[in-house]
């Protein structure tokens, strides 16, 4: 079975991307890259990532991680407090923990794609 049966589907997807956009756009550290963004039009991009990740039958067609973030100068701790929110809000959310570290580890890999800031010595 797929992660994304495990958590409930298309539901539990969306119910997880709205309450995680919520931490972010709330988090003063973060809040900044989501100023002026169509917040409806991201939610969707999300669910259909997320959707794809975990094993869900719609593909994503969106832009490459790379492509999708290179422009947003992310950092590595803002990187981490992103990942962050995403396990605070499936926890939330019932997740099991294994569940939540499978998760954690297939979004690992993109660090290298989405964090184009160096971190500051």
């Amino acid at each position: 079975m797929a992660t994304y049966d495990d958590i409930g589907g298309a539901p539990a997807v969306t119910a997880a991307v709205d309450m995680f956009y919520a931490k972010v756009t709330g988090d003063p550290s973060l809040a900044g890259y989501f100023e002026g963004v169509d917040l409806a039009r991201l939610k969707g991009h999300q669910r259909a990532f997320i959707g794809a990740a975990l094993g869900g039958a719609d593909g994503y067609s969106g832009r490459d991680m790379g492509a999708a973030h290179a422009s947003l100068a992310i950092t590595d701790a803002d990187f981490d407090a992103v990942v962050g929110h995403l396990a605070d809000t499936l926890a939330a959310l019932a997740v099991p923990g294994d569940t939540i570290e499978r998760i954690g580890a297939a979004l690992a890999p993109l660090r290298a794609d989405i964090v184009t800031r160096p971190a500051v010595a």
